[in-house]
């Protein structure tokens, strides 16, 4: 069974950068996406953002120009470059990862941005 592991995830000020990364437990063969969604309390899972076979990217409208999603094929990780953080950036970040038939989610990494 593949498990994801986020890491990255922690406390900030307003303005600061943070860097979270997905990991699988194995190899997954034939990934087709991978994306960033955020749960925040009151709130509905929000899909923050997404990179697919092609690298093609697309984003939140509350993210863009400060989030950058990527990939490395290599080692099936996938990547959430967070910069200008704002406190209603604050939640729990899970990955998900799609592949022919199957989505795999991660158990999530929390990110608290403190005003």
């Amino acid at each position: 069974q593949v498990q994801l592991v986020e890491s990255g995830g922690g406390l900030v000020q307003a303005g600061g950068s943070l860097r979270l990364s997905c990991v699988p437990s194995t190899s997954i063969a034939g990934i087709n996406s991978m994306a960033w969604y955020r749960d925040s309390p009151g709130k509905q899972r929000e899909l923050v953002a997404h990179i697919n076979s092609r690298k093609d990217t697309t984003y939140a409208d509350s993210v863009k120009g400060r989030f950058a999603i990527s990939r490395d094929d290599a080692t099936s990780t996938v990547y959430l470059q967070m910069n200008s953080l704002k406190p209603e950036d604050t939640g729990v970040y899970v990955c998900k990862i799609v592949a022919p038939g199957v989505a795999y989610w991660g158990q999530g990494t929390q990110v608290t941005v403190s005003a």
